[in-house]
């Protein structure tokens, strides 16, 4: 537990995330004031909440004109059809929500999620080129494209130039965490797939390539990652650094993906010779998932608000090795671990303890 200091009050932007939600209970449960940011309240939620379009200056005057939060942290981004144009929104989003904030006087801190896109690239030349060896360092060079977290950084950093208060950048991998309707959710994503596959008498084949299959990778658990932002927020050596967020752990899929499958009762199989892509395997899949909505009275008819098999075929159908190294954070302190396959197998339980999946 992170002990908030005196006259703390958090906001949280994207308070209804997998990130979010997982920041806002610690934040809770170790005694904070906190704020929620976000399109909607959400159910049974320890914060208080502002609704705010992070898109639009206006919308964020109105809503945070007088709010004066201490310490902020941005949990949220929107995904465009282009870098381009992610860079405008997702940039902006910074730029306009600290132009808001900055000048209230308030401010001791800002934490900013952002991701192993950092030395991957972006989408448009995502694993390709030269890319920094693996475990990724910190203080890795920037590649040479454009890149809307290094101008989310900027950003950032501008405004804490500006303002007076200190920041730090929490650069996750794949994020595993209970939320539901979100863009990018590894977890729900594979149970949903598992159920279609196990309701059709299909196997749970691995839709990636055999670089992923074969090789390592870590993960980076919710609640570690909240833990990270509350640590590096309370912990004056961690001021005005950037950070690797992971698990801890290394894992390989050819020997997850079997446990995974056992766990869900499906049985597994492994990669083809070339990618088997979700997208292409669950096109139609609606009808299906509606059936399974019938039959095991899941919560979420909608199956695009449990799984993204966009964002997980990205991650599972990589040539490149990814793994990053923590080694900044052991040496100020931090001693976060945890366990991705239990990680995984429990996270995958609640979900279908909430009939969110067969």
């Amino acid at each position: 537990m992170r002990t908030p200091p005196e006259g703390a009050h958090a906001l949280v932007v994207g308070a209804s995330g997998i990130s979010g939600s997982a920041l806002v209970r610690q934040l809770g449960a170790a005694g904070w004031r906190v704020t929620g940011l976000s399109r909607s309240p959400v159910p049974g939620s320890p914060a208080g909440h502002v609704a705010a379009d992070l898109r639009s200056p206006e919308s964020l005057r109105e809503a945070l004109g007088d709010l004066g939060p201490t310490h902020v942290f941005i949990t949220a981004w929107s995904r465009q059809e282009t870098e381009a144009e992610n860079i405008r929104v997702n940039g902006g989003m910074v730029r306009d929500l600290l132009a808001v904030l900055g000048p209230q006087g308030t401010l001791r801190h800002v934490a900013l999620v952002t991701g192993l896109k950092h030395y991957l690239g972006p989408f448009e030349a995502y694993g390709r080129g030269d890319l920094p060896d693996t475990p990724f360092l910190e203080d890795a060079e920037r590649l040479p494209v454009d890149n809307f977290y290094y101008v989310q950084e900027d950003e950032l950093f501008a405004a804490a130039a500006a303002h007076g208060f200190t920041w730090s950048v929490h650069r996750s991998h794949t994020v595993i965490g209970h939320a539901v309707g979100n863009a990018m959710n590894l977890a729900s994503t594979l149970a949903a797939y598992a159920g279609i596959q196990r309701h059709l008498g299909r196997p749970l084949v691995f839709p990636g390539s055999r670089a992923q299959w074969d090789g390592v990778v870590d993960l980076t658990d919710a609640d570690l990652l909240a833990d990270h932002q509350l640590w590096a927020a309370t912990t004056p050596a961690a001021a005005d650094t950037a950070f690797n967020v992971v698990d801890g752990d290394l894992v390989r899929w050819r020997r997850l993906w079997p446990r995974l499958a056992e766990h869900l009762g499906v049985e597994a199989q492994g990669p083809g010779d070339e990618p088997q892509p979700l997208e292409q395997q669950m096109a139609g899949a609606e009808d299906v998932w509606a059936e399974l909505v019938a039959q095991h009275e899941l919560v979420e008819p909608d199956l695009a608000r449990v799984a993204s098999w966009w964002h997980t075929d990205a991650d599972l159908g990589r040539e490149v090795e990814v793994f990053a190294d923590v080694t900044r954070s052991r040496l100020l302190g931090w001693t976060g671990f945890v366990s991705t396959e239990r990680a995984l197998l429990r996270l995958v339980d609640r979900y279908r303890a909430e009939r969110l999946v067969p």
